[in-house]
């Protein structure tokens, strides 16, 4: 008997397209570790099997060695390469149902990269060049209907071959790159080989962030003086600044000072405004993770992975758009309605329920995908951190349906001797959408009594205060992924992921990134003797040639043969100055690993603790450089996970502090020593 076969990305949505499209009873079929699903529709048999992600991916033939340029690339089986084995149950599993498969359905994510999944699996698995498409954006069994309903006769082309232009750019910009970086320094490398990764999108990401390290470091404080003025009302007192704010020159400030001391200041001025604040625009993939990593401190990678946790469990809707539309199909009553019901959500669900619902919307749209907004589901095992994702994503959403806040400024402005002050405060007046939105709104109220012109307040304090400017901020996690959002670097799939990558290199570190030595001397080599591999304006221009693959506009062959055509230049060039590379980043990485030894200082003798493995038990411990010299302190360290030194002491004993990461698990703190009170307390 012939059957529908429908192939999934993953395999909770199979359970879920089977669950939504089942007519009769779903059977659950298990093989070789895997599984897939039967049932019946529109009385014919329909299996639905799931991949799990990509089971194929580029490689380059064996036995080539390490050279460069590489373009001999070829796609395999995920299931070959190291720590991907689990792939190949799921392999054989789609492979054993293509026999009796009538005609295809891809239900693979409707974006490129599920695009790629499913195409590849039809074309190496299922020896088919096309087959049907279900678009959907949530797995909800409404959704799902409708996509099987609207079923399109053919594959999104267009998107499948911008993806696999994606993944053969990425991979001649990685390869070459990290293998011409890693070669140039293994030369100078004893017994020892070391990955110095580049990228397309990396490398220059790399750049932005050590541009922004360099403008710190070369910042030159410049000295002002404020004059702050306090003053006294009804008990309260009132802070005011002159009003030039900075003064850039001391004997202007302190002839103004000398001026308005033991003076009473005069109200001449009090003018109001009141303004309205909209809601925020929907959520995007872009904002949720700034959002999320500014509200609970979550990276952007992690936000990801709790989004796809809540997508597919039906939660939210497909997490990873460009867009901010929220078109009314998508039923705002029903969606209220639902979420009327789960618990924390009712009173604001049903006030909304009750009003006239047009959401605020951004500009940008998606040509997969709408913004991301709950789904009305019913929540029911969340962790702590997917429900505070879950959270924000409601709470979002109803505030886009808010009315405007109305807010007030005043600004009063007081004369001293004939030198003006102001004092500027600001209020809300009608909360509006911050009402839905306020445990994540963090807006200044500054309220000030009310004051007329002519009153005369007595001055407590005048204040002269000598300031210098101060460098601009390093990058965090969230302000970065804006900042390669706004450069057209990456996509909203890859960002997150390409600035995890930064941070396993030991490029960068930090919550406020800094850029480690190492990092900054890969882009400092890179500037100097092949700049273009970390051009903004290069990955741009494949960017903006990607997306007219993507329209049908230009061909998947002739972008390859022109990054090619680049690429080679760029190794060339490479080539030239590979000796002058390699011994400089060498250099720089012997100095960077020793450095990440240290651990912290000993409290016994202030020498260097260093993390140490003992070649006698493989266990790992802290110990003191000054060894040698007869200091023989050390102390234990975890053995699993990942280990490193805050160099700084703890608080309550004086030993040295290290951060621990399992994985899986979030970084945690932790005292060296054993028997410090601050271990009782985390138990």
């Amino acid at each position: 008997m012939t059957y529908t076969l429908l192939i999934s990305e993953k395999p909770q949505a199979a359970l879920r397209i089977a669950d939504a499209l089942a007519e009769t009873k779903v059977k659950k079929v298990s093989k070789g570790g895997a599984y897939w699903l039967e049932f019946s529709r529109n009385n014919k048999k329909h299996i639905v099997v799931p991949a799990v992600g990509h089971l194929f991916a580029l490689d380059t033939p064996k036995g080539g060695g390490w050279t460069y340029p590489v373009f001999n690339l070829e796609w395999i089986p995920t299931f070959t390469k190291k720590g991907s084995e689990f792939t190949e149950k799921y392999f054989k599993n789609i492979e054993s149902l293509v026999k009796k498969a009538s005609e295809y359905i891809i239900c693979c994510d409707y974006d490129s990269e599920g695009e790629v999944i499913g195409y590849n699996i039809l074309r190496f698995i299922c020896g088919k060049k096309d087959a049907k498409r279900m678009k959907f954006s949530t797995l909800i069994k409404n959704d799902l209907i409708e996509a099987y309903e609207n079923v399109s006769s053919h594959l999104d082309l267009g998107q499948a071959e911008a993806g696999l232009t994606r993944h053969f750019l990425d991979f001649y910009w990685g390869i070459n790159t990290t293998r011409a970086l890693t070669l140039a320094m293994k030369e100078f490398l004893k017994d020892s080989f070391v990955v110095v990764s580049g990228g397309r999108v990396q490398s220059p990401t790399l750049k932005i962030l050590v541009d922004r390290e360099l403008q710190i470091r070369k910042f030159k404080p410049v000295p002002f003086w404020q004059l702050e003025l306090h003053c006294l009302h009804v008990g309260k007192v009132i802070v005011a600044l002159h009003e030039k704010g900075k003064i850039w020159k001391k004997e202007e400030a302190q002839k103004t000072f000398d001026e308005c001391k033991d003076k009473d200041a005069t109200v001449i001025d009090v003018g109001k405004k009141q303004y309205k604040q909209s809601p925020p625009l929907p959520f995007d993939t872009t904002s949720l993770q700034i959002e999320a990593y500014k509200c609970f401190g979550i990276s952007p990678s992690y936000t990801m992975s709790l989004a796809e946790a809540l997508y597919n469990q039906a939660l939210i809707s497909y997490p990873r758009t460009a867009s901010q539309k929220l078109p009314k199909k998508i039923d705002y009553h029903k969606i209220l309605t639902g979420l009327s019901k789960v618990d924390g959500f009712k009173k604001i669900a049903q006030e909304l329920l009750s009003k006239k619902l047009q959401p605020r919307e951004g500009k940008k749209i998606d040509p997969a995908h709408v913004a991301i907004y709950p789904t009305g589901e019913i929540p029911k095992r969340l962790t702590s951190q997917q429900l505070k994702l879950y959270k924000l994503i409601v709470k979002r959403f109803f505030s886009v349906f808010g009315d405007p806040a109305i807010r007030e400024t005043m600004t009063v402005t007081l004369d001293v001797n004939n030198h003006k002050f102001l004092v500027k405060g600001t209020r809300t007046i009608e909360p509006g959408w911050m009402r839905y939105y306020s445990e994540f709104v963090k807006l200044k109220e500054q309220i000030l009594p009310e004051l007329k012109k002519g009153q005369i307040l007595k001055v407590k304090d005048l204040l002269f205060l000598d300031k210098e400017t101060e460098p601009p901020n390093r990058y965090s996690q969230g302000s970065i992924i804006k900042e390669m959002d706004k450069r057209g670097l990456g996509t909203r799939a890859t960002r997150a992921q390409i600035l995890q990558t930064l941070y396993n290199r030991g490029y960068v570190k930090g919550k406020s990134i800094e850029v480690t030595k190492f990092g900054e001397k890969v882009i400092e080599v890179l500037k100097e003797h092949s700049p273009r591999i970390i051009s903004e304006e290069l990955t741009k221009k494949f960017e903006q040639e990607m997306e007219l693959v993507r329209g049908k506009k230009k061909k998947r062959e002739k972008v390859i043969k022109g990054a090619k055509t680049v690429l080679t230049e760029i190794m060339e060039e490479f080539k030239e100055n590979k000796e002058e590379i390699g011994k400089k980043l060498s250099k720089s990485y012997i100095t960077f690993r020793r450095d990440q030894k240290i651990m912290g200082t000993c409290p016994e003798c202030g020498g260097n603790l260093k993390l140490i493995k003992s070649r006698r038990t493989g266990k790992r411990f802290m110990g003191c450089s000054n060894y040698k010299e007869g200091c023989r302190f050390s102390t234990p360290l975890p053995q699993h996970g990942f280990v490193k030194g805050l160099k700084k002491s703890c608080k309550v004993c004086g030993f040295p502090m290290i951060v621990v990461k399992f994985k899986g698990k979030r970084w945690f703190t932790s005292c060296t020593n054993m028997k410090c009170s601050t271990k009782n307390q985390n138990k």
